[in-house]
């Protein structure tokens, strides 16, 4: 009898803790995955197999990085001459590395020196060094935005992962920066503790809050197109051409696709002709 009493604590001690731990999954303010909202879908131009930038809005995009951005964010590995794929002509790409002071050196006599930017150069940091930025921001330095729409996303489950290759759903970093430029605004659930000194967003990806505090908001970029000043709009923007940045040569990279596909099926097509007529006569 002591053996069977035993034995039915025990399974009550399992049933209470597995329902306490089923009680904390379903909790909303103990969530046991991040981000905790999935990403937003986003509709962009650049999408599927025959997707081209947006020039107008990688235009766009790229004054928000400047103007908001920049301040905190560096893209050490994106240079000037890149934005010509933006539109822009060589005097204008000119114009704008110009605008940037660039710390160079050593000179012939072994100083380091300040000078205008070059079409070559690269978009400086916006702090010397990566203590400096971390100091400069709670102790996190800003991540590197050179390739921040490619190294950002949120997996996708089955079977949409399988859906993907068909589709070519490429766009997980710009939905997802799109995502956590407009998730600031959103209420956390009763209860959820937010750290001090954090921002909460339901679509960061590693945490429920953030240290960065909400970057944008409507009319604080002036648009000359006539665009939305909107944040929406800003986030929409920047997140293309923080694409176009990862991925410059996205076009011309679908088009030869594209033809190396049609060249294959044109080759498996003769071959399989050839093969035709080779054994044509040849008692099978």
């Amino acid at each position: 009898m002591k053996k069977i009493l035993t034995s039915l604590a025990l399974l009550g001690l399992v049933v209470a803790g597995t329902a306490a731990i089923a009680a904390e999954e379903q909790n909303p303010a103990a969530p046991t995955h991040f981000p905790i909202n999935e990403p937003k879908e986003m509709s962009w131009s650049f999408a599927g197999p025959f997707g081209t930038y947006d020039k107008a809005q990688l235009q766009r995009g790229l004054k928000v990085y400047k103007e908001v951005c920049s301040a905190c964010h560096s893209m050490n590995l994106v240079a000037f001459r890149t934005l010509e794929g933006l539109g822009y002509s060589d005097a204008q790409i000119k114009t704008l590395a110009a605008g940037y002071t660039i710390h160079d050196g050593p000179n012939d006599a072994g100083d380091m020196f300040d000078r205008p930017g070059k079409p070559s150069d690269h978009f400086p940091a916006p702090f010397p060094n990566e203590q400096a930025a971390a100091a400069a921001n709670g102790g996190a330095a800003p991540p590197d935005m050179s390739l921040l729409a490619k190294a950002r996303g949120v997996e996708r489950g089955f079977p949409r992962f399988i859906f993907d290759i068909f589709t070519q759903y490429a766009q997980g970093g710009p939905d997802y920066i799109h995502s956590l430029l407009t998730g600031y605004d959103q209420t956390p659930p009763a209860g959820m503790v937010i750290p001090e000194g954090t921002h909460y967003n339901p679509y960061f990806l590693s945490g429920v809050s953030l240290k960065m505090p909400k970057p944008l908001s409507d009319g604080q970029v002036t648009y000359d197109d006539g665009s939305p000043q909107t944040v929406d709009q800003y986030a929409r923007d920047v997140a293309a051409f923080l694409m176009f940045a990862a991925e410059p040569h996205l076009e011309e990279r679908k088009k030869t696709g594209f033809r190396v596909m049609v060249f294959l099926l044109l080759f498996g097509a003769l071959v399989y002709m050839t093969k035709r007529r080779v054994w044509a006569d040849v008692a099978h």
